[in-house]
């Protein structure tokens, strides 16, 4: 499946509602619809929590809202994981750990061209978990591989499941741990990354995707064989338009760029207006333009977004949903220009 651009609007998986269906209802409205992970319904809706089921070796902790690691428990389950691998049963996702996946999957999605699906990928999930002493599981060579080989099997059983319910599914991963490999605090580089990265995206199923709000080294995913890089523009894009010859040269290949641009923090929000955020846009691609990177072709294979979740704001999912009305907004200016 090869996908479109032309300024179509989606948002990242993660949203700050407590009632699924206000938040189902407005990932609805977009023109790529998503199922919502929603932290503030309950724990395993978290999506550190929800990849977890059946990775060996891993602790949940609801009460305390914590997901852990134990290396000893690691080789007491990967028996039970290895006698599963090629049981894709074993890596759907139970109602227990996304009530909002399941009822997702029973609304009508009939008029899209398009449904996404997300996990978060193998590096945020593997750095972000922690053994008691503290150390990343990624950190462990024995288990890394686990890491990114389970990522891949959660993924294959997800496309899977929601492509019964749709032709046009399709799946991506959130990694906003990929930021912390370029640091020199973490033990797991960039070349290790870029090795493991690249066999793991052999094994993504479907068009691959990655999404990211923070600011890696952007050539080490714009170099990547990837179909969908998604990112907050708001915040990076000024530093993310000037990789102009990995842009150029990710375009010519057929990605497709999702530009995070409508504020979902209450204070941005306040300061932004829908013309701003089309100067900020037009501004971004004009000087990419001057690179020799064209305006038809940037518009013909971008994708529209929120600049990033928010969990944060006093006001609940009120800003966030005033962001998705003034995407649409946006998104409707740029789409009289295809």
């Amino acid at each position: 499946m090869k996908l479109e651009g032309n300024c179509q609007t989606t948002a990242m998986g993660i949203m700050p509602h407590t009632d699924v269906n206000k938040a189902l209802n407005l990932a609805l409205s977009l023109d790529i619809p998503y199922w919502p992970q929603l932290p503030k319904v309950n724990f395993f809706e978290d999506m550190y929590a929800q990849v977890s089921e059946h990775f060996p070796g891993i602790i949940l902790e609801p009460e305390k809202r914590e997901v852990s690691f134990s290396l000893d428990r690691f080789y007491e389950d990967l028996e039970e994981f290895l006698q599963r691998y090629d049981d894709e049963k074993y890596f759907r996702l139970s109602p227990d750990y996304s009530v909002v996946f399941h009822r997702f999957l029973e609304e009508d999605l009939s008029s899209y061209k398009y449904i996404r699906g997300q996990s978060i990928g193998p590096v945020s999930y593997g750095l972000k978990i922690l053994d008691e002493n503290k150390k990343p599981m990624i950190y462990y060579e024995e288990v890394r591989q686990t890491v990114f080989d389970f990522v891949a099997k959660k993924l294959q059983a997800q496309l899977n499941e929601m492509s019964e319910a749709h032709p046009g599914a399709f799946v991506w991963v959130d990694e906003p741990g990929l930021e912390m490999i370029f640091m020199a605090i973490t033990g797991y580089t960039s070349e290790r990354a870029r090795e493991d990265y690249r066999l793991f995206l052999e094994k993504f199923p479907g068009p691959t995707g990655v999404h990211l709000c923070g600011n890696p080294d952007w050539s080490f995913l714009l170099q990547m064989e990837l179909d969908v890089l998604s990112l907050d523009v708001l915040a990076r894009g000024h530093i993310f338009s000037r990789y102009t010859e990995e842009i150029r040269a990710f375009l010519d290949r057929g990605g497709i760029i999702s530009w995070g641009i409508t504020p979902t923090l209450t204070e941005e929000y306040e300061q932004e207006n829908v013309q701003s955020m089309i100067d900020n846009l037009n501004g971004l691609w004009s000087s990419l333009g001057r690179s020799g990177v064209p305006r038809r072709q940037i518009l013909k294979q971008a994708w529209l977004a929120p600049a990033r979740c928010c969990l944060v704001n006093q006001d609940g999912e009120e800003t966030v949903a005033r962001s998705f009305r003034m995407l649409q907004e946006v998104a409707d200016h740029f789409k009289r220009d295809l």
